[in-house]
């Protein structure tokens, strides 16, 4: 026990900083007033990011767990806030992040009589949520965070829910602090390992996909190591591009919305699937149809961190669970054969890659293919690029180039109003280097008034806005599924350049290709977040097609 009495509000505070939490991302309730009032007298190690919507704040701090692999923190208040964050929960159970969200709940007297705000969070968040509780006493606080943080980082990452009634907050205790939270992860055995050179050594055309949120610059470097000795080509799925440097003579591409059809064939020829830390999900398998369901035609090795993912959708010809830590220090060891019976196979399929990566010359004024291949060379090597859903994101998935160190943040489920919130807290995170969010004219207005959060703390984010005055990805869909029937996918826009320049932000437009970088220099330089407006072509729909393509 400790010698002295802390509120549940203090206590709580206590054990965040306990597990290294420098950041809290929020918006302020009444709920939860004794946690605000304790980190006031910590604000030296803990800064609080007061975000202006629910979903900001959750997204803030979903992409935190995304880039340091250490659980993101949100704290909202009851009821509508906490609908409003769920969708960072749902970010983050589909992106395998480490998130804890705090929330704030009626006092416990209260509890079943639908007070102000009442919400049972055990039973709205147990379906997205890799754990959801309610905390009912105060003593217990540092057991429920401690054990929140494990679950969040070991095995499959993922979201914790912890709900807080008011009540054991205001309430004083003398309880002692729990230990820092250690991740736990889990390796191969020798028999297994055996098994995969045996499949490994067997196949004539093999390929390496990397995916999931267990990377970091040590495993990719092991991974890449493995693969450039062995001449394996590798593929990462949908927005896990920084899984490995894609500079290496072994990346050949990413599966997704902008994958390229040489890719496509390549995984059809492939006769086998070593899948290292990725679910094989929709995006990843084109709607699972390029690799069977439930038996692939290829061998599949498929590793992963949590036993219950192997075997879900597909049955491997071997399942390992295993960090990819661990496995990339048993991969980096392997000899490679004698024989560079690989070479050719992978070589094709670079060189298909490195095609892809050409833009095409046109007589657009905006040629959004040579506008990302420009910013490719001009980016820092430790650039991050945060991505929202819609299929403008596909110039930036298909042209920009990415590594472990040049970070691709985006969201593999596809929520709209991601990019901004997502930059905001990379800039934050990361003072010193240049943060790009990419984002349409829809993703913007969800979520644009995050900008001004990055002026409130300083935060230099550029955002880049494709507006092309349509919810694009449906029209697309709407184009090709019933032609010339358009519905509810035409908006009306702001002006953007002043509506972003009355939060305090630097902001230009851009209408021709060469006009670009010389506005991103400027942003660079104005020393505040910035924002380039884009007026692109609605009909260029698609890097690769067109709308009028659509409807022939």
């Amino acid at each position: 026990m400790t010698d002295f009495m802390r509120t549940g509000g203090k206590l709580l505070v206590d054990q965040l900083i306990l597990n290294g939490v420098d950041k809290i991302f929020c918006v302020p309730g009444e709920s939860y007033l004794a946690i605000l009032d304790a980190l006031r007298d910590c604000r030296e190690k803990i800064g609080v990011v007061n975000a202006r919507h629910e979903s900001g704040a959750a997204n803030m701090a979903e992409s935190y767990g995304k880039m340091t692999g250490s659980p993101g923190l949100a704290l909202v208040t009851r009821g509508p806030g906490a609908c409003h964050a769920s969708v960072g929960v749902h970010i983050a159970q589909q992106d395998s992040s480490p998130l804890i969200l705090l929330v704030g709940q009626v006092p416990q007297s209260m509890i079943d009589r639908e007070a102000f705000q009442e919400i049972d969070y055990k039973s709205m968040f147990s379906r997205i949520a890799k754990w959801s509780a309610q905390i009912e006493k105060a003593e217990r606080i540092p057991e429920y965070i401690s054990r929140a943080f494990k679950v969040a980082v070991s095995g499959r990452p993922g979201p914790v829910v912890l709900s807080l009634p008011e009540d054991i907050l205001t309430q004083s205790v003398n309880t002692a602090d729990a230990k820092r939270y250690t991740k736990i992860e889990a390796s191969a055995g020798e028999k297994d390992l055996n098994k995969f050179k045996n499949l490994l050594s067997s196949a004539e055309k093999p390929l390496i996909i990397l995916g999931g949120s267990d990377w970091n610059e040590l495993s990719s470097s092991n991974i890449a190591d493995f693969a450039e000795k062995h001449h394996i080509p590798v593929a990462t799925s949908f927005r896990r591009q920084d899984s490995i440097d894609n500079n290496s003579d072994v990346f050949v591409g990413s599966f997704g919305t902008s994958v390229s059809p040489s890719l496509l064939r390549g995984f059809q020829k492939s006769d086998l699937l070593v899948v290292l830390g990725a679910r094989l999900g929709e995006m990843t398998t084109n709607n699972y149809k390029s690799v069977n369901v439930p038996i692939p035609k290829q061998r599949l090795i498929h590793v992963y961190p949590d036993s219950s993912e192997i075997g879900s959708v597909y049955s491997p010809d071997l399942g390992l669970v295993s960090s990819m830590n661990n496995i990339s220090t048993e991969l980096k060891n392997i000899v490679p054969a004698a024989q560079q019976k690989w070479f050719e196979w992978c070589s094709n399929l670079r060189n298909e890659y490195l095609k892809d990566l050409e833009p095409k010359l046109d007589d657009k004024k905006l040629n959004l293919a040579m506008v990302f291949r420009l910013l490719d060379k001009e980016l820092s090597s430790d650039a991050i690029i945060t991505l929202d859903a819609g299929n403008h994101n596909g110039w930036p998935q298909r042209f920009l180039q990415y590594s472990p160190i040049k970070r691709q943040i985006g969201s593999t489920c596809g929520s709209m109003g991601y990019a901004i919130p997502a930059a905001v807290s990379a800039s934050l995170i990361y003072p010193k280097r240049t943060v790009v969010g990419c984002v349409g004219d829809g993703g913007f207005m969800m979520s644009g008034l995050e900008l001004m959060t990055a002026v409130q703390h300083n935060g230099k984010p550029i955002i880049i806005v494709f507006n092309n005055f349509s919810y694009g990805t449906i029209r697309m869909h709407q184009e090709r599924e019933y032609p010339n029937r358009v519905m509810a996918t035409d908006l009306d826009n702001p002006n953007f350049i002043k509506l972003a320049e009355s939060m305090g932000a630097y902001a230009e437009r851009v209408e021709k290709t060469s006009d670009f970088i010389p506005a991103f220099r400027r942003c660079l330089s104005s020393g505040k977040p910035s924002v380039i407006e884009l007026l692109n072509d609605l009909n260029q729909i698609t890097t690769r097609t067109t709308i009028q393509e659509l409807k022939k």
